[in-house]
């Protein structure tokens, strides 16, 4: 894999994670449409590492925070709000981890198709844009959400697998739907990216190792790199315009986007599969 297409993955991947557009949608489509084909999960998954750094650096004194109010619980002490959240963030990555194993590798590859990413697209799209609307009186904190709430969120999460729905999308969608205030939403949702995005870029630097794998190691480690500058310039910016500028231009492309997709599958089969 050439410096330039690194380079496309990496940013699209670093633009798209944090976005509530779906970043396995966007880097499927990238690989068809500059004509190398799909680069494969390994790559991707290098990607999401990169991502992952960039969450962690940005959101440092939350996570520091959430650790310290952990070694500070005692049996029989009530949860304080930052030990509640942790332990909601926990049990909220158990349901999108649940359903990777049991979808695989083969059956995550299997869905990324134009067919799927263009349905996923516009209804997703469309519910995010809903929940986003509905919730403009909202002032709820991240940090009152109850554990059953995040665990509900957790089980959004894991409908991300499906290529086009989006996991920063559905799960700002299921925070804003709770009650959730816009930006406590989208803060939540970077939070929650992170066990889940630890352990699927452990799955990639653990296929990368094995035998016979064929993803380029200087590739993999170079697009890590670029999207995790590329990701914590992304936080920023997302998390600085969501008040302003609202989800109204998300839906639009989304939609647009999907009945493209949808187009290109009906009025080409070939390219549905």
């Amino acid at each position: 894999m050439d410096f330039t297409q690194v380079l496309l993955l990496a940013l699209i991947q670093a633009l798209t994670e944090f976005l509530p557009i779906s970043s396995s949608a966007h880097l499927y489509l990238a690989g068809e449409w500059v004509g190398s084909g799909y680069q494969g999960l390994v790559f991707d998954l290098g990607l999401h590492l990169g991502t992952l750094l960039a969450v962690l650096v940005y959101f440092r004194k939350d996570w520091i925070d959430l650790g310290r109010a952990a070694l500070q619980w005692r049996p029989g002490k009530p949860l304080d709000n930052e030990q509640r959240t942790l332990i909601g963030l926990t049990l909220a990555t158990i349901p999108g981890g649940l359903a990777a194993m049991a979808l695989g590798d083969d059956g995550t590859t299997a869905l990324r198709t134009y067919l799927v990413i263009g349905c996923t697209q516009i209804v997703f799209g469309s519910l995010l844009y809903y929940a986003f609307a509905r919730s403009a009186a909202s002032t709820r904190g991240e940090r009152t959400l109850s554990v059953g709430h995040a665990v509900l969120i957790g089980c959004a999460q894991a409908l991300a697998l499906v290529p086009g729905v989006s996991r920063s999308g559905i799960t700002m969608t299921a925070g804003l739907l709770l009650g959730l205030e816009r930006q406590a939403a989208a803060r939540f949702s970077f939070l929650l990216a992170v066990p889940i995005t630890a352990a699927a870029a452990l799955h990639g630097v653990a296929e990368l190792l094995k035998d016979g794998n064929d993803t380029d190691p200087a590739s993999f480690w170079l697009g890590a790199a670029i999207s995790a500058v590329g990701g914590y310039v992304v936080i920023l910016f997302f998390l600085a315009m969501i008040r302003r500028i609202g989800m109204l231009p998300f839906f639009l492309y989304r939609v647009g986007l999907g009945l493209l997709l949808l187009g290109l599958a009906l009025f080409d089969p070939t390219a549905a599969t």
